[in-house]
């Protein structure tokens, strides 16, 4: 449950960032709200899942490594942005240093 939680985190993240383009820097109120409420529960979550005894370093990692990844991919796939080898082997060591966090503290 616990990483269900930091799954639907993550989710939402990306949600209100992916809106903060359509917010028009916050002059259009209805994608301003979900960027708002977005990050607002976002973070209600990670509080929760931290508060259920992670730690914050694999959970922040976690959260932010695959909101990258993910608002990278989505904006490659529909938003017409590209990606470039350097960033594809940017995400790649971004994944690759979350993975050895989380390994490091199952082993520490």
């Amino acid at each position: 449950m616990t990483y269900l939680l930091l799954g639907l985190a993550i989710a939402v993240e990306v949600m209100a960032t992916l809106s903060l383009r359509a917010s028009e820097g916050f002059s259009r109120p209805l994608p301003s709200l979900i960027v708002v409420s977005g990050y607002g529960l976002s973070f209600f979550l990670l509080s929760v899942v931290l508060q259920r005894g992670l730690n914050v370093a694999i959970v922040y990692a976690l959260w932010s490594a695959t909101g990258i990844v993910a608002i990278a991919v989505i904006g490659a796939t529909f938003l017409g942005e590209r990606l470039t080898s350097a960033q594809v082997l940017g995400m790649g060591l971004i994944v690759s240093g979350v993975l050895a966090l989380e390994l490091g503290a199952r082993h520490g």
